[in-house]
C-alpha cells in the first residue's frame, strides 16, 4: 500500500451531530481545516489529507462502518496529526485512531498544540515544558504508546508545522523512535 497520506486525529463529541454541520461544529476540527486551507492556498504546502483517499463517512454510520473506514485511511498514511487542546478528550474514536495507528500501524504522530504559537511555548532548555505534557494526560492511548513511535511536538505555526510533515524522521518507513521538539535557539 502507498503509504503518503497524513492522517488528522481529533476529538469530536460523541454522539456526533445530526446536523448537517456535524464534525465541522467540533472545536478541534477547524484546526484540521486549516491545514486544508492553508493546502488550498498553497499547492506546495506538504499536507496529503488521508481523510480525501477513500470514502466519507456520515455522522449517522454505524461504529462499525467508521473504524472500518479509519483504520483503511490509517493504513494509508505515513504519520499522524494529533491535534492536542485544553478541549482535547479522549473519545471512543479518537482513542480507536491512535491505538491503531501508533499501536497497530505503527504510525510516527505530529502533535500540535493550537493553543501556542511559539517554540519557546512547547519547551525551554530543559525539554518538553509540564503545561504540554499535562495535555497528554488527557489523551491516555497517546501517552501510552507514544514512547513506541516518533513523536515530534510543534505549535500551530504553519513554517513549523511545514517541517514536521517535511521531517523523514516521522515518517512511518523512516521514523527514528523518540520524543523531538524543535529546539530553541
Amino acid at each position: 500500500m502507498n503509504r503518503t497520506g497524513n492522517y488528522c486525529a481529533f476529538y469530536v463529541k460523541e454522539p456526533f451531530s445530526e446536523t448537517n454541520l456535524g464534525a465541522n461544529t467540533a472545536h478541534d476540527f477547524c484546526y484540521y481545516n486549516t491545514l486544508r486551507m492553508w493546502k488550498g492556498k498553497d499547492s506546495t504546502f506538504p499536507f496529503v489529507d488521508s481523510h480525501n483517499k477513500n470514502y466519507s463517512v456520515r455522522d449517522g454510520s454505524s461504529w462499525e462502518t467508521l473504524r472500518d473506514r479509519l483504520r483503511e485511511r490509517l493504513r494509508g498514511s505515513k504519520n499522524i496529526i494529533l491535534f492536542l487542546s485544553s478541549n482535547t478528550i479522549e473519545s471512543k474514536a479518537l482513542k480507536e485512531e491512535l491505538e491503531y495507528g501508533m499501536n497497530t500501524q505503527s504510525l510516527p504522530v505530529i502533535v500540535i498544540y493550537p493553543a501556542y504559537n511559539e517554540k519557546t511555548d512547547i519547551a525551554n532548555s530543559e525539554g518538553i515544558k509540564q503545561s504540554i505534557k499535562n495535555l497528554w494526560d488527557k489523551v491516555p492511548t497517546f501517552k501510552k504508546y507514544m514512547s513506541g513511535v516518533a513523536t515530534i511536538h510543534v505549535p500551530m505555526k504553519q513554517s513549523l508545522i511545514t517541517s514536521a510533515l517535511k521531517d523523514e524522521d516521522v515518517m512511518v518507513n523512516t521514523m527514528k523512535k523518540g520524543t523531538f521538539f524543535y529546539k530553541i535557539q
